[in-house]
């Protein structure tokens, strides 16, 4: 008996410490990585975009079934009101029943249905690339932007708590100096005052991260509690910007998706113009009848096959016009991708420029958080000492939360740049480990 108590309190004991944790301890902890893979599974927006792969599928489907011969069964019965008979023929029989199996197989002679089954099967390529410039832009603007929000909406809590704190010391400063008659309570006034405004700033920094972790588990598909782990930033030195161009016109998948499109819309006209060429149509056919009472003549079983070659020699200027249509297409899809590239183009260079720009502000923006934190440790010494007055102790902190804001701000503007730089070259998904 004691045995089997030894065993089973441990357990019990585990058990009741696992159940009093707080939820805040259990909840799963993520990394932009594990976010982006989340929101792939979990997205309605990029569900709806899976979709459209799906669609083009089954359109590849749909014109191999073009390829294909038809087979068609068909019976009937038919039942007379009364048979009527002249002799030894019968003019009405008094029912009559007929079966048959029909296959038929129609081909245009310049292979219109090979080039259909072709452009399906280049829309399926095409879907691929759009799904992915989807994911990538989603990704970017859903969740990447939300996921350094809830960062900087947590990094701006801690300063609004830093802050609090100092205030809160600076208030008890204050007012055991103006005890000792050192200060007027005008100082012990304006520190209140102070305070006040820190502890209304902490509570709007803590719904404000409360507001950014719900709008971040909504574009991601998260339902239960979460915390997020954050990666450092990546270091290095920007190579080029025209490096980043090329590799953009080599990887973009909506760069690739038009270089598809301008293919398919080629394709197209060939499509159209084979219209102008007959088409042959084959046929094969079992047929069996019966009646009662039957006829002399009654034929109960045929099979026979047959050919025709149609040439459609006018039709009102139809297929001539739907050419023209093709081609203007063509060329409207080439001039999409010329446009797009140009618009990479700029859109690598505003990316690199950004980053470029965030890498270098956040530098300077870092050595004026350290003049600031070191400048207010001094004037807090120095009003300790009574060397310095309240304005000075203030005027400190003010520049310290100031400071800390910035290069909060600057920090997580750096990362999001550097995710925009990756989403214009095209290797967000790369970077996020979803390829």
């Amino acid at each position: 008996m004691k045995k089997l108590f030894s065993q089973w309190v441990p357990g019990i004991v585990a058990f009741l410490l696992l159940a009093a944790t707080p939820a805040s301890l259990l909840a799963a902890e993520y990394s932009l990585g594990d976010l982006c893979r989340i929101a792939v599974t979990q997205s309605e927006k990029l569900k709806v975009a899976e979709e459209n792969l799906a669609i083009s599928e089954i359109g590849k489907d749909k014109a191999l079934s073009y390829l294909m011969p038809r087979l068609t069964a068909s019976a009937g019965y038919t039942r007379y009101t009364e048979k009527k008979i002249s002799g030894t023929s019968v003019i009405q029989p008094e029912s009559g029943s007929s079966w048959g199996v029909r296959l038929d197989e129609t081909v245009s002679l310049s292979g219109r249905e090979l080039t259909a089954l072709g452009i399906s099967r280049q829309n399926v390529t095409k879907s691929r690339h759009d799904l992915t410039a989807i994911r990538e832009d989603y990704l970017l603007r859903y969740v990447a932007a939300a996921y350094y929000n809830v960062l900087m909406a947590r990094k701006s809590l801690d300063i609004a708590d830093a802050n609090l704190e100092r205030l809160t010391m600076y208030r008890n400063a204050a007012e055991q100096r103006l005890k000792i008659g050192e200060v007027t309570r005008t100082v012990l006034l304006r520190a209140e005052g102070e305070l006040s405004g820190a502890k209304s700033d902490r509570l709007q920094a803590k719904n404000g991260l409360e507001l950014a972790m719900a709008v971040l588990a909504n574009n991601c598909g998260i339902k239960d509690p979460f915390s997020l782990r954050e990666v450092p930033a990546e270091e290095g030195d920007l190579s080029g910007v025209s490096r980043f161009q090329e590799q953009a016109f080599t990887v973009r998948a909506d760069l690739k998706s038009l270089e598809v499109q301008k293919q398919i819309a080629a394709d197209q006209t060939r499509f159209t113009e084979g219209a102008f060429w007959p088409s042959l149509s084959v046929f094969g056919v079992y047929a069996g009848a019966d009646q009662y009472p039957p006829p002399g003549s009654l034929n109960r079983e045929s099979i026979y096959a047959g050919a025709a070659l149609n040439f459609p020699f006018f039709e009102g200027g139809l297929r001539k016009a739907e050419v023209q249509e093709a081609k203007a297409r063509e060329r409207q899809a080439s001039l999409f991708y010329e446009d797009l590239k140009k618009a990479i183009e700029i859109e690598v260079q505003t990316a690199y420029l950004e980053l470029a720009t965030q890498k270098g502000t956040l530098q300077f923006l870092n050595d004026q958080s350290v003049f600031a934190r070191d400048n207010y440790r001094a004037v807090a010494r120095q009003f300790e000492l009574g060397l310095s007055n309240s304005l000075d102790v203030l005027d400190a902190n003010t520049l310290l939360v100031s400071a800390e804001r910035k290069v909060a701000s600057a920090l997580y503007n750096y990362q999001l740049a550097l995710l925009r730089l990756k989403k214009a070259t095209g290797t967000l998904l790369t970077t996020v480990g979803l390829q």
